[in-house]
């Protein structure tokens, strides 16, 4: 099973889907009248405000563009153009909105730090970790950001990102503060190399993942997690010897981790220990029984073990819990040719083949 996500992937499922809150600055103003008397709508920042909260994102910007006409430019127009635009996800034009907005306001805080998130997702993050810093120090603000530290136009906590900035600018230590900070550890504790490391794998980080999960050992060793993350590291490496010892020293501290089973066994069965394999996946599926990857490694394991029968009861449990998984039908499909049954094989290789193409892009005039 592969261990971690990919880089862009993680970076996408964090930052992909952020909430409009209605929170910028509402300004009151009067209705003016007509020539025969009945009064005229006038776009004011709260009624563009209300229009974005509610969806409406293409009226709220039309507003914004006959606010952005008056001279001065009142202030929170270009934050709120900021926010719609992240939102539809035109991050070039939402990056130039709250650049105006920033130099508008130097202090607004929010701003400071959607720019900074913004230039992070257009692939400049050395241009953004002097925003994000910045916005993380402008405590005193009036600008409307939570007082969690995050924007209230995004679910996304700019030490977080900062902590993403500093790990591609490879200032791996300022990473592990940024990371600290956000989980409330203190910056030199195991626990903030920990879960630094852990971050750093998921995105494909793997050498300064190992040499932190390390250091979390040094400064406390029998850290829970920490020779799981080695013993993950490991097997993204293809160290499969490694793997197993740092996965069985997990297993003696922490034997009711269903995770630690999980990752052992695929190890196990990359490993061709498939005896083993079993032992530790029928764990896995008793402590975690609505994951999908123990019942398709325990599968594999039982039809290297020569009993396809025994594997179709695990294969067929994952096939319905997640029917669009192609693994598991290619998984099935060797547990149906293991028995003869060459229909049912064909069937499943058939269809993990599709599952695996479905997003491909079709020729033109195709159907």
């Amino acid at each position: 099973m592969k261990a971690v996500m990919s880089r862009t992937g993680w970076v996408a499922w964090l930052l992909m889907f952020p909430t409009l809150v209605a929170g910028s600055i509402a300004i009151a103003q009067e209705g003016k009248p007509d020539a025969q008397g009945a009064a005229l709508e006038v776009p004011t920042l709260a009624s563009a405000t209300a229009l974005a909260a509610k969806g409406r994102l293409e009226p709220a910007l039309a507003q914004l563009d006959e606010l952005a006409k008056r001279d001065p430019e009142e202030a929170g127009v270009e934050r709120l153009r900021g926010v719609i635009l992240y939102q539809k996800e035109s991050l070039t034009e939402a990056g130039q909105a709250f650049a105006k907005a920033v130099a508008q306001q130097p202090d607004d805080r929010e701003s400071v730090q959607m720019l900074g998130i913004t230039l992070y997702r257009l692939g400049r993050p050395e241009e953004a970790i002097p925003l994000l810093e910045k916005g993380l120090g402008l405590a005193g603000s009036t600008s409307q950001t939570q007082d969690t530290g995050h924007p209230a136009s995004v679910n996304a906590d700019p030490r977080y990102v900062l902590g993403l900035c500093y790990t591609d600018a490879k200032r791996y230590d300022d990473a592990r503060k940024a990371f600290a900070a956000q989980f409330g550890f203190d910056a030199d504790s195991a626990e903030a190399y920990l879960v630094t490391a852990r971050l750093f794998l998921r995105r494909e980080f793997a050498e300064e993942a190992q040499r932190f999960a390390q250091k979390a050992l040094e400064l406390r060793p029998g850290l829970p997690l920490a020779h799981q993350l080695l013993g993950e590291v490991a097997l993204a490496k293809a160290d499969l010897p490694l793997a197993v010892k740092e996965l069985e020293a997990e297993e003696k501290l922490n034997p009711l981790n269903g995770a630690v089973y999980d990752r052992l066994g695929d190890a196990y069965v990359r490993n061709g220990q498939y005896e083993e394999a079993r032992t530790a996946l029928n764990k896995a599926v008793l402590l975690e029984p609505n994951a999908t990857g123990p019942y398709i490694l325990l599968g594999s394991a039982l039809i290297k073990l020569g009993e396809p029968i025994q594997a179709l009861h695990y294969l067929l449990r994952a096939a319905k819990m997640d029917p669009g998984n192609y693994v598991t039908h290619n998984t099935l499909g060797q547990a149906y040719r293991a028995l003869g049954q060459m229909a049912d094989a064909n069937r499943e290789y058939k269809l993990a083949v599709e599952i695996q193409h479905r997003n491909d892009p079709k020729p033109a005039g195709s159907h």
